[in-house]
């Protein structure tokens, strides 16, 4: 990965983008009278692909600050993964070895992915991520890339993991009986209460997530320098019957270890959500003040951060709490730790309830983060009422891509069961994500091949671009291979890749309908619209224009 420090504003070369640039000064201008006396203006062109490379300003204004950036990034990645999913891939995986063998592996592939949005984030600087990136990569053909963009973001971009680990850990802490009913009631008015926030007080959800994501970096090296304290001083423990049983050798270290390919894929999917928002920023660039320089520098501090406190973070689970203790934990090995190094009281109450609001800030940035991605959708006219969800009003904020992200959050809180929705809401939102991951390596190569005139601020490494595209293949074909040790009465150990491939094949089935089966049987093609809404907002409306006889 290489970034050229004299290339800090994405353009193509001096011709083409003096052209891009006359086109786009009028995007986010509604007309004026100056503009009605001196003749009909020049139509805004955000449907433009060339437009793509350079930055445009949200109706919202650039409120987003080099440590408002990086909380985004940070706050999305500490969110319930490092508190909840060690637990979970112990279990499956069976060892300690091959589990940190996993977080090491899966920061590699993770650091891959982030030097493809990197270098497509600098090149292509507006809000969007991969709908950006995708639409301006693979133009034909004709609105595909955008339709599977658009029912992949509605369909799976919720947060309902977050909302219920916070769920889980109120309960916990409280002792309520966690019944089915009262854990998902907490979990859905933990998302309505933010998306109200986002909603109605633009301003002060930025502020409220800024302080919620420093309180979760700050707990975090707070468990680290805890679990050092007993390791090196070894308080007597005097409650707990069981204690964390030392390794005495290397083959400790792996005893148990299950090495079937689909539990190993699942577990790196579990894996990959944890470090999931290192990329959260591309979503949303319109807002972010000097994008290029803020994204580049977010995205690398980010990422080191959270390599080296989820590392510490699962040493000091095995360091304090016992294997088989993890095990049985669940989602719940935080506050195990908690109450082993501080007892029942602070460690079973305050701590855990700080874990809580920590899932609920990492609600707070995705939700803030997938209602921008929404609201480009509908900007691009891929979502019905798209004049309505792409508008800022009336509370100069992104309420209908929040709606958008709200109801099919409830849903998947709401509808699967209590026991195994968590694990299966890592992993259907992981097995897509792979085949957009494959599309944006591919197109990345194809682009430094076809498009040597693009400027590119940051240039990530090939050999590490060929791993990642090498890595989701095999992660695509392992849900298949039957574990080991199936879970009687459980779920088809290849249902969330199955869900997933369903998903892609709607996706792919809905545009052949929209775009190519209905216009030839009503005679008519798809056009596109621009139009500037009263808030400033520029959108590109699809048209039915009749065919010529």
């Amino acid at each position: 990965m290489t970034a050229s420090h004299d290339e800090d504003t994405p353009l193509l070369g001096a011709d083409a983008a003096d052209r891009a640039s006359i086109r786009s000064a009028s995007i986010l201008k509604p007309p004026t009278e100056s503009d009605a006396e001196d003749g009909p203006s020049s139509p805004p062109e955000f449907g433009n692909i060339e437009d793509d490379v350079l930055p445009e300003e949200s109706v919202l204004g650039r409120n987003i600050d080099w440590k408002s950036a990086y909380i985004i990034a940070i706050s999305r990645v500490i969110g319930s993964g490092i508190f909840a999913v060690p637990g979970v891939i112990l279990t499956s995986v069976g060892s300690i070895g091959l589990s940190l063998l996993l977080w090491i592996l899966g920061a590699v592939v993770v650091a891959c992915g982030l030097a493809v949005s990197l270098e497509y984030g600098c090149m292509l600087p507006r809000s969007g991520g991969d709908k950006v990136y995708l639409e301006f990569t693979y133009p034909w053909p004709r609105y595909f890339a955008s339709t599977m963009i658009a029912v992949q973001a509605v369909l799976l971009g919720f947060t309902a993991s977050n909302c219920i680990i916070f769920s889980q850990y109120v309960h916990f802490v409280f002792d309520f009986e966690p019944r089915d009913f009262s854990k998902k009631s907490l979990a859905v008015a933990l998302l309505t209460v933010i998306t109200i926030i986002h909603g109605v007080w633009y301003r002060a959800g930025i502020r409220i997530q800024n302080f919620l994501g420093w309180i979760k970096v700050g707990l975090v090296v707070f468990m680290v320098f805890a679990a050092l304290y007993v390791v090196i001083f070894r308080p007597e423990q005097k409650d707990l019957e069981d204690k964390p049983v030392g390794l005495k050798s290397w083959e400790g270290l792996w005893e148990g270890s299950d090495w079937n390919l689909g539990t190993l894929a699942t577990s790196l999917f579990k894996v990959f959500y944890s470090y999931a928002g290192l990329s959260n920023l591309n979503n949303v660039m319109n807002e972010v003040k000097d994008p290029v320089r803020t994204l580049r520098s977010v995205s690398l501090t980010a990422l080191v951060t959270a390599c080296f406190l989820y590392l510490l973070a699962n040493l000091a689970y095995f360091a304090v709490v016992p294997i088989e203790d993890i095990k049985r934990s669940g989602q719940l090995v935080s506050a195990l730790f908690f109450e082993r190094v501080f007892g029942p009281n602070v460690g079973k109450r305050f701590l855990p309830l700080a874990v809580a609001l920590s899932a609920g800030g990492n609600v707070m940035v995705v939700t803030f983060a997938l209602a921008r991605l929404n609201q480009e959708i509908a900007r691009a006219g891929f979502l019905p009422f798209s004049r309505l969800l792409s508008s800022s009003k009336p509370f100069n904020a992104p309420l209908g891509g929040l709606i958008v992200h709200y109801i099919p959050s409830v849903l998947v809180i709401v509808l699967p069961p209590s026991s195994e929705v968590y694990s299966f809401i890592l992993e259907v939102e992981g097995y897509p994500g792979q085949v957009f991951a494959v599309a944006t390596s591919i197109g990345l190569l194809w682009l430094r091949y076809k498009r040597p005139d693009l400027k590119r601020p940051f240039k990530a490494w090939i050999p590490a671009v060929v791993f990642r595209i090498l890595l989701c293949f095999a992660l695509l074909a392992a849900p298949f291979f039957p574990p080991s040790h199936p879970k009687p009465g459980g779920l088809f150990y290849a249902t969330y890749a199955i869900v997933g491939v369903g998903i892609l094949l709607f996706g792919a089935l809905y545009w052949l309908v929209w775009t190519v089966i209905l216009p030839k049987l009503g005679r008519y093609r798809l056009e596109e619209k621009q139009e500037v809404l009263d808030d400033g907002t520029a959108i590109t409306v699809l048209t039915r224009v009749p065919e010529a006889e």
